[in-house]
C-alpha cells in the first residue's frame, strides 16, 4: 500500500495474497495438482499476456497449467478463433482435465457467448455459463451438483444463505472471477460492513459501474445490489439503477429477493455525486472518469486494461485499486 496525496493507492497484491495462501492449503490436501487448460484463439497482445500471467500464478501454486494454442495463436496463417470449439470440446471430454478457461475476445460478442455455453459447466471456471449467470441475476446463491446436467435453469431449492457457507449437499454456484474479484477487493477495503447479514452487506453504499458488458459490467452490477447496495449502471446510451429495495410503499416487505432494474434520470455527473464507490471497465484509453464529479471519500476501482480515471483520482478518492488482475486470477483459481 502506497500514499501520495490525498487518497491511498492500494495494490493488488495483498488481497490476492490472502486467497493464494488459502489456495496452497486446499493443494496440499488434494491428491493431485489440479490441472486447468487455457485454450488461446489469436494473436492478441492481451490475451497473449494474460496466457503468461496465467502460467506464472499456476506455477507459483503447483497447478499445473496447459495452455493450448489453436487459430492464430498457432499459426499466422490460420483465422482467428479457427478450430477454438474442438479445443474446447476436446477439453471437456478429457477426464484429466479439471478446468477450462479460454482467452476472449476472439469474434465478438454473440458468437463468443455461444462458445462460453459449450463449455461444460463442471469444468468452467470463469463462471461464464448460462446457469452460473441465472443464479447470479436470481441471487441464487448455492446449488446441487446434479443440477449442472440439466438443460434447465437451476429453482432455489437451498435452504436460505445465513453465510457463505453452502449446506448439506450443495455447493457454491461460480460467479464470474472479475466481477467477484472486485467484491472482494471492496470487502478487504472496508466497504462491506460485517457487521449486517449476510447477503445485505453493502446496504447504505451507493455504488457507480461504468460499462455493462456481460462479463464484467451487468454481473458486478447484480453482485453488489444484491448484497444490498444501491447500484448505477452505466453503459453508452443509458444509465439504470439497481436495487433490491422497494421504492414504493413502507408496507412492502424489506427487501426483494434479488436486484430489481429501474430507468433513472440521473446524469453520469450526478451518480458520480452521490456514489461511495465507482468501478470502471471501459476497454478505452481514451475514456477517463473525470476526478472534479467524484464523491469525496470515494474508493475508486479501475477494472479495464487501460486506466480510465484520470492522474488526480487520489486528490478526491480515499482508495484508489488501479488493477485488479492478480485477485481476478485467485478468483479463477478457487473454482478448479
Amino acid at each position: 500500500m502506497a500514499s501520495e496525496g490525498k487518497g491511498v493507492l492500494l495494490k493488488a497484491d495483498p488481497i490476492a495474497n490472502t486467497f493464494r495462501d488459502e489456495i496452497k492449503s486446499a493443494l496440499a490436501s488434494a491428491p493431485r495438482a489440479p490441472r486447468l487448460v487455457g485454450i488461446l484463439a489469436t494473436a492478441s497482445a492481451p490475451s497473449n499476456f494474460y496466457a503468461e500471467f496465467t502460467k506464472k500464478q499456476c506455477d507459483a501454486l503447483g497447478v499445473e497449467f496447459v495452455l493450448r494454442r489453436v487459430g492464430a495463436a498457432a499459426d499466422e496463417a490460420l483465422a482467428p478463433g479457427e478450430g477454438v470449439e474442438e479445443a474446447i470440446i476436446e477439453a471437456n471430454e478429457d477426464d484429466a482435465v479439471d478446468g477450462i478457461m479460454v482467452y476472449y475476445p476472439i469474434f465478438g460478442v454473440q458468437q463468443d457467448h455461444y462458445l462460453q455455453q459449450i463449455v461444460s459447466p463442471y469444468k468452467d471456471v470463469e463462471g461464464l455459463h448460462f446457469k452460473f449467470h441465472y443464479n447470479l441475476y436470481h441471487n441464487i446463491r448455492f446449488l446441487e451438483p446434479k443440477a449442472l446436467a440439466s438443460s434447465l435453469p437451476a429453482t432455489n431449492d437451498a435452504p436460505a444463505a445465513v453465510n457463505d457457507k453452502p449446506p448439506a449437499g450443495f455447493v457454491k454456484s461460480i460467479l464470474p472471477c472479475t466481477p467477484l474479484a472486485v467484491v472482494k477487493s471492496l470487502e478487504h477495503i472496508g466497504v462491506y460492513n460485517s457487521i449486517l447479514p449476510y447477503g445485505d452487506r453493502a446496504y447504505g453504499k451507493t455504488v457507480t459501474v461504468i460499462n455493462r458488458s456481460e462479463v464484467v459490467g451487468r454481473p458486478l452490477a447484480a453482485l453488489l445490489a444484491n448484497d444490498g447496495a444501491r447500484v448505477f449502471s452505466v453503459d453508452i446510451d443509458s444509465i439504470q439503477e439497481y436495487t433490491k429495495r422497494p421504492r414504493k410503499s413502507a408496507d412492502e416487505r424489506k427487501y426483494h429477493p434479488r436486484h430489481v432494474v429501474h430507468p433513472t434520470a440521473l446524469s453520469l455527473e450526478e451518480c458520480l455525486a452521490l456514489s461511495d464507490v465507482v468501478v470502471s471497465a471501459v476497454p478505452s484509453a481514451a475514456y477517463k472518469v473525470k476526478t472534479a464529479q467524484l464523491k469525496d471519500g470515494c474508493v475508486c476501482l479501475n477494472v479495464a486494461a487501460d486506466k480510465n480515471f484520470e492522474a488526480d483520482v487520489r486528490e478526491k478518492a480515499s482508495v484508489y485499486l488501479p488493477t485488479i488482475g492478480k485477485v481476478t486470477i485467485m478468483m479463477l483459481l478457487r473454482n478448479l
